[in-house]
């Protein structure tokens, strides 16, 4: 336990997610032991991930390319979540940042399915997203993967992985008021023009079939995938992982520092204006335009979103829902990722095939 509650308060949230996308346990306790006040949370965590990234320059330097990569999977993982929930400290935040861009950049050729980063044109700019391919031949499924309010695409790499191993290619995308496009396009609710830019890219892909396209979404990320599919009628099958119905009432609910970062990636100026924006993220109008296949997962033990808010989606859906809800699960599942992963890969091959 630390002297801070904030940082007893993270850790105790987010332990099972560190761990299940790539975070040593080692290395957790040492940051659990380090980390003494919040002001400190990235400093040590980007402490940690440089150890990483001495490793993968040693293995580099003896022509050891894949050790090499998984050091600095490991080094972009750690530097995320230095930032993740930084975001009041913007000069700190876009440091780590940069890190974790240039070591997943530095990863990728070594990696077993190697992410391609896609600049992807939306409004006057782009957004950005890392394509990574099964092995298989002929244009493949993809399943376009979403991060929640703190997480990024770089994130997601763990998750994608039984995509890719059932022959689906996956595309973690950073979308409006997520990771890379934050600074630029704040928290929107046009998730039809988003995806509709993606598809046309994907459409001059000829590794991919864009007439078989997916897509997923976990915690915030889960209320844009059913939001997506309500507005992109081109997407065939959707899997929400733990995502509000209304965001409104859930927001209050959350950390301090979480809640903070939503006005942040609004780009709103205070508390109150993000608390009124937060209830326009509702699926109320837009769940009944769903018309594709839906897989919703939720945890009975999450305590930032309520399992009552995925029984609302299938409820106000018009196609077809399935809701699997795990009674040991927490938020996002992350403390058993051995049951939601290959879930969503299974469903959504099943779906796309």
């Amino acid at each position: 336990m630390s002297s801070d509650r904030q940082v007893d308060l993270i850790f105790s949230h987010f332990t099972p997610r560190y761990i299940a996308t790539g975070v040593d346990p080692n290395d957790l306790q040492r940051l659990i032991a380090r980390i003494e006040s919040w002001a400190d949370w990235c400093r040590i965590w980007s402490d940690e991930a440089a150890k990483h990234e001495v490793l993968a320059q040693d293995a580099l330097a003896k022509n050891r390319p894949a050790t090499a990569s998984e050091a600095w999977l490991r080094a972009a993982i750690m530097y995320h979540y230095g930032k993740h929930l930084f975001g009041a400290k913007p000069d700190e935040f876009a440091i780590a940042q940069a890190h974790m861009l240039r070591c997943y950049q530095l990863a990728a050729p070594g990696l077993r399915f190697p992410p391609q980063r896609l600049v992807i044109p939306y409004r006057d700019d782009f957004i950005y997203g890392h394509l990574r391919l099964p092995e298989r031949a002929g244009p493949s499924p993809v399943a376009i993967i979403l991060p929640g309010l703190d997480a990024c695409k770089e994130e997601l790499h763990s998750w994608s992985e039984p995509f890719l191993e059932r022959g689906l290619a996956t595309l973690t995308l950073d979308g409006p008021g997520q990771g890379e496009a934050a600074a630029k396009f704040p928290i929107s609710l046009d998730w039809g023009g988003a995806m509709s830019a993606v598809l046309e890219v994907l459409a001059a892909t000829p590794s991919v079939d864009a007439q078989r396209v997916g897509v997923v979404g976990q915690s915030l990320g889960a209320f844009y995938a059913p939001l997506s599919a309500a507005q992109e009628p081109r997407l065939k099958a959707c899997i929400a992982n733990c995502g509000p119905f209304n965001f409104g009432p859930v927001l209050p609910q959350m950390p301090d520092v979480s809640q903070d970062l939503f006005r942040i990636r609004a780009h709103l100026a205070t508390h109150k204006q993000a608390l009124e924006f937060a209830y326009s993220l509702n699926l109320t109008d837009e769940a009944p335009k769903i018309k594709c296949p839906m897989l919703i997962i939720f945890g009975a033990g999450d305590r930032i979103i309520p399992v009552s808010e995925g029984q609302l989606l299938a409820d106000a859906m018009m196609g077809p829902s399935e809701l699997v809800v795990y009674p040991e699960g927490n938020h996002v599942c992350f403390n058993i990722p051995y049951k939601f992963r290959p879930l969503t890969a299974d469903w959504m091959l099943e779906h796309l095939q």
